[in-house]
């Protein structure tokens, strides 16, 4: 196997997660930790550390009135708020075990994990979850207690713990080790029935206090203290890894429920960030909103010349920082100053202004979109992770990232591809194995070592590039195999395409059913002063197939004609979560896809 490797920069942890929220109090009192925005309005409330430290002690006061004893499981079904950072912290000043469940589960899904976990409580946002909870209560004898954050749970656990003394939370605080279990997040079940990995207060202590080290000079570049805004799911692991990197790392922390455009640009302009992390559906986003706004204005052609410039620009630097070039030539620099005045500084702004460095994982970032991005002012860091992994084990270094892959080893860990292409990783945050279920973490570990599931390359320079899962390549009748995922992206580039699943498994040759973005085919109809098409009428409009075709025959470039879409099909609406039909992390759920789309998939091989 080849092999990458990064020492670590971080002392390993002693303790519990729990103890830095005591310890920042009693260094820096009135160190702003968090903020809380007022009303939904454009103020954000300061957190001090001793502020935070008092609200963690007197919630971890209640749970112990409530019951709550070391080594309890409590769920948390929440949408991203600061009393779900709260509750994490409290939970852990006790030894308890936090299990996110995400607020779309459906009933069956929170009865399993609820079940498996054995849950003595449940902590829900609002009237909704708690029905849901209700309905599945019945079948688990062991649930006591559902607390409802929307009711003023959280000052109702506080006042029933006021007789607790502060040395009964400590005592049980100073007997977490590294090694104690600090929640089970369960995978996203892409392929099967969600599985709850065991990840221990070490696991995230090594993985945050590393990342904090590695990339000092990206989190803490701007004057006065870093700020991020976390409007990731606490649910994924990704998101709790935040949370617990910004609190150990000193940067001040907000929460924002919601991901919609709407919400999100509204809080960024008022919060104002320093440094973001987030997934690849933000950018694209974003970048197709900047898009659209610009053609509506008649600057279309500007923002297409624009973006090219960023590019050249953002190339020419990557390659001065592999050793491989010199940087961006005379002309690119001048045209890239005349664009950042009419253009990326507007993309900025979008993001509040101060945003400079972006980390970002959980799913592929086009090469193109990052180095736009880069050229726009804002550069993106893409990582890689599992849940297994306590979020990013391989991530792009803070002073040569290379766009389109997701980088090296983040200090302390290493990367090896096997004989088979599979990439195996091993460090301090991989998990201790899955509850449950032995067959599986025996499958899974080799001596230290997690094989990921995912099939990579390591280049010249050691950068890692997914090319996509094991269970996913496509075998064709003919004996060709195809890993979908990186075709689907190139698919996915074009502005109207919101979705696209590959398949022709032990068929005679590849096909896709795509999605489109409605907003952008709103815009497209516009543009070729088209009247307003309903769902199915797409589907038949001979003009919109021939430019997805267009889309299509770009992605074909990049493989061998074996390897091509040869027929496609679009479909009326989208891939949602609602539907089961994405992930909570919007990972395409493929077999429910194709079970929801069999007609639709014969047809592609029907003459």
């Amino acid at each position: 196997m080849r092999e990458q490797n990064t020492p670590p920069l971080a002392e390993p942890a002693s303790g519990g997660l729990a103890d830095s929220v005591y310890d920042t109090a009693e260094l820096t009192p009135q160190l702003v930790q968090l903020a809380r925005r007022t009303d939904g309005g454009d103020r954000w409330r300061p957190v001090t550390a001793a502020r935070f430290r008092s609200e963690v002690l007197g919630l971890a006061k209640g749970l112990l009135a409530r019951g709550v004893r070391f080594g309890d499981r409590v769920a948390l079904m929440s949408r991203t708020r600061y009393e779900w950072t709260l509750f994490d912290y409290a939970l852990w000043s006790i030894g308890a075990i936090p299990v996110p469940i995400y607020p779309t589960a459906a009933a069956e899904q929170v009865r399993w994990i609820l079940a498996e976990t054995g849950a003595v409580a449940c902590v829900v946002e609002d009237e909704d979850h708690a029905m849901t909870i209700g309905a599945v209560c019945d079948a688990l004898p062991e649930l006591t207690g559902i607390w409802q954050l929307d009711h003023g749970c959280v000052r109702s656990l506080t006042e029933d713990g006021a007789g607790i003394p502060e040395s009964l939370v400590h005592r049980q605080r100073l007997a977490v080790t590294p090694e104690t279990i600090a929640t089970v997040i369960y995978t996203s079940g892409t392929t099967g029935r969600p599985k709850g990995c065991l990840l221990s207060h070490g696991n995230f202590a090594a993985q945050a206090d590393n990342v904090l080290a590695g990339w000092k000079s990206v989190l803490f570049e701007a004057d006065g203290q870093p700020a991020t805004l976390l409007f990731l799911p606490l649910a994924h692991v990704y998101g709790r890894m935040l949370q617990v990197a910004a609190l150990r790392g000193g940067i001040r922390l907000a929460h924002l429920a919601e991901l919609r455009a709407e919400a999100l640009l509204p809080a960024l302009a008022s919060y104002r960030p320093t440094v973001l992390f987030a997934v690849p559906y933000v950018f694209e986003r974003l970048y197709d909103a900047t898009r659209i706004a610009a053609e509506q204005a008649g600057r279309g052609e500007l923002f297409e010349q624009a973006m090219a410039v960023a590019v050249d620009w953002a190339t020419g630097n990557e390659r001065r920082a592999l050793g491989h070039g010199s940087g961006p030539g005379a002309t690119v620099r001048m045209r890239h100053l005349a664009y950042d005045r009419l253009v990326y500084q507007r993309i900025r702004a979008l993001f509040g202004g101060r945003v400079r460095h972006v980390m970002c994982g959980g799913s592929a970032l086009s090469r193109e979109l990052g180095l736009f991005f880069a050229g726009a002012g804002m550069t993106v860091y893409e990582g890689y992770g599992l849940t297994e992994t306590t979020a990013a084990i391989i991530a792009n270094p803070a002073d040569s990232p290379k766009f389109g892959t997701v980088g090296r080893p983040i200090p302390g860990a290493e990367v090896a591809i096997a004989d088979d292409g599979e990439v195996w990783v091993r460090g301090g945050g991989v998990f201790a194995g899955y509850l449950n279920h032995p067959r599986c973490t025996t499958e899974a570990l080799h001596d230290g070592w997690l094989a990921t599931g995912d099939l990579g390359r390591l280049d010249e320079d050691g950068y890692l590039t997914i090319v996509g899962r094991k269970k996913e390549v496509i075998v064709t009748s003919s004996g060709k195999n195809l890993a979908p995922a990186a075709l689907e992206e190139r698919v996915r580039a074009h502005p109207l395409v919101s979705h696209c699943l590959v398949v022709g498994d032990n068929r005679p040759y590849i096909a896709a059913l795509i999605t489109l973005d409605p907003r952008a085919l709103s815009h497209w109809q516009q543009m070729h002063r088209r009247a307003a098409m309903d769902e199915w009428a797409m589907l038949t409009d001979e003009e919109l197939h021939l430019e997805i075709q267009r889309a299509v025959a770009a992605a074909n470039t990049s493989v061998s004609r074996a390897e091509s879409i040869r027929a496609f099909r679009l479909l009326p609406g989208d891939f949602t979560v609602e539907h089961g039909l994405l992930t909570p992390s919007l990972k395409l759920r493929r077999k429910a896809i194709a079970e929801h789309f069999a007609a639709d998939i014969e047809a592609l091989y029907t003459p």
